[in-house]
C-alpha cells in the first residue's frame, strides 16, 4: 500500500507527541524520518518507530530531552543529545556547521549523549543543498562490526555519508555503512522472507550464513569488503576512524564498552566550496566529471554506470508523486503503536480495535 508524504508524516509526529517529545523535536525527528522513507532507505525511516518504542520503554532514551550547545567557537560547536533520539541534536548540529560554513568556510560540530539518528545521508545532503560539501558520520548504540580477525562485534555500523552541491545534476550523495550491509538490510529481509547474501554476517559458528534471522540473533556482521582478502580490514579500519570522529572527540560512549546507559556520538562537516575555487568552478568541474562518468563505457548496455547518489534522487522523485509503499507488517505496526499510544491510525481504516487511553493514564 503507498501513502503520501503528508499522511506518513502527520502519523509519524502524532504518535511522537503522545510519547512526550517536545514540538521542535517532533517536527525534526518525523521530518528526517520521512526522507529516509521518500529515499527509498526504509530500514531507516518509519519501520524504527517499533525500535524507538523499545527504547523509551527500557529507559534508553529520554523523549523530552533538554538539548544544547555545551562548547562553540567560530568554527566548532559540540552538542549534548540530552539523551534523546539523535534527530533533533543531529539537524541543528548540521544546520550549526552549515551557518559556520557560510561565514567562514568551515563548519565542525560533533554531538554526545545522542542516539539514533536515522540516515546520514540526509544531514549531508542538507549541506550540499545549501551549495556546500557536506559529511556525517555516526556512531551507534549497539554493537555490530566483528574487527579483522575477531570473533566478537566491536562496532556499530558506523555509517559514512557524503554530499556535494552541483549545477546542472543532482548533488553528489555517498550514504554507506562500514558493515558489508546495514543492519535495517537484515530486519527487512527477514519481513520478506528472503535469504540474505553470504558475506554479509557470520552464524553462530562463526562461518558466513544466508539466513535473516540468524544474523539478526548474531549480530556479527562483517565489516565492509568482508574478508581480509577481499579488503575487510579496510572496512574495519574506516569503522574506527567513524568512531574517533564521533564517539571519542564528542565525549560519547564506545559501543564496545557495553555500557549499561546509550550515550551515542555524531559527527557533521560543512564546507564552502567558494573558500577554494572562485564561484561556480567547484559545481561546474564535478558536473563535468558527472558526465565523464555517465559516459563510461557500460560493462552491459541495458545497467548504465550510475553516480553514488541515484537510487535515492530516483527514489524520491517516484515516491514524491506515488506515494510511499509500506509493507503489511510495517502498517499492522504503527496501528498497533497508535493504539498503544491512544492516536488515531490515520493510514488506512483502522481494524476494529477499541480507542485506547490517552498514553499518560497507561503506563
Amino acid at each position: 500500500m503507498r501513502v503520501t508524504p503528508d499522511h506518513l508524516r502527520d502519523q509519524i509526529a502524532a504518535i511522537l507527541t503522545a510519547w512526550g517529545m517536545p514540538a521542535a523535536a517532533v517536527a525534526a525527528t518525523a521530518e528526517v524520518m520521512l526522507a529516509a522513507d521518500l529515499a527509498g532507505i526504509d530500514s531507516h525511516g518509519v519501520n524504527m518507530l517499533t525500535l524507538y518504542d523499545r527504547l523509551r520503554r527500557d529507559g534508553q532514551i529520554t523523549l523530552a530531552a533538554d538539548v544544547k550547545t555545551v562548547r562553540e567557537n567560530s568554527g566548532t560547536a559540540l552538542i549534548d543529545g540530552g539523551g534523546g533520539l539523535g534527530h533533533y541534536p543531529g539537524s541543528l548540529a548540521m544546520n550549526l556547521a552549515i551557518a559556520k560554513a557560510k561565514e567562514g568556510g568551515s563548519g565542525i560540530v560533533a554531538v554526545r549523549h545522542s542516539h539514533h539518528y536515522g540516515a546520514a545521508g540526509i544531514y549531508a545532503l542538507r549541506a550540499a543543498e545549501a551549495g556546500l560539501i557536506g559529511c556525517s558520520m555516526t556512531a551507534t548504540f549497539a554493537r555490530a562490526i566483528v574487527p579483522t580477525f575477531g570473533a566478537e562485534a566491536m562496532f556499530g555500523t558506523n555509517p559514512i555519508a557524503f554530499a556535494a552541491p552541483t549545477r546542472r545534476h543532482p548533488p553528489f550523495l555517498l550514504d554507506m555503512a562500514t558493515s558489508t550491509a546495514a543492519a535495517g538490510k537484515l530486519k527487512l529481509a527477514l519481513q520478506a522472507g528472503k535469504p540474505i547474501p553470504a558475506g554479509w554476517a557470520l552464524g553462530r559458528d562463526g562461518t558466513p550464513t544466508t539466513d535473516p534471522a540468524e544474523a539478526l540473533a548474531t549480530r556479527l556482521l562483517s565489516p565492509l569488503g568482508g574478508s581480509r582478502e577481499l579488503g575487510g580490514h579496510k572496512g574495519y579500519g574506516l569503522a574506527m576512524m567513524v568512531e574517533i570522529l564521533s564517539t571519542v572527540l564528542s565525549g560519547a560512549a564506545f559501543v564496545g564498552w557495553g555500557l549499561a546507559r546509550h550515550n551515542v556520538g555524531h559527527f557533521f562537516l560543512a564546507l564552502d566550496p567558494a573558500s577554494f575555487r572562485e564561484p561556480g568552478a567547484f559545481e561546474a568541474d564535478l558536473d563535468a566529471m558527472i558526465d565523464a562518468l555517465r559516459a563510461t563505457k557500460p560493462l552491459d548496455p541495458a545497467q548504465p554506470v550510475l553516480i553514488p547518489g541515484d537510487p535515492e534522487h530516483r527514489t524520491t522523485r517516484e515516491r514524491r508523486a506515488r506515494g510511499i509503499p509500506l509493507a503489511p507488517a510495517v502498517l499492522a505496526d504503527l496501528e498497533r503503536l497508535a493504539y498503544e499510544a491512544g492516536v488515531a491510525f490515520t493510514l488506512v481504516p483502522p481494524s476494529p480495535l477499541p480507542m485506547a487511553a490517552p498514553l499518560s493514564s497507561m503506563e
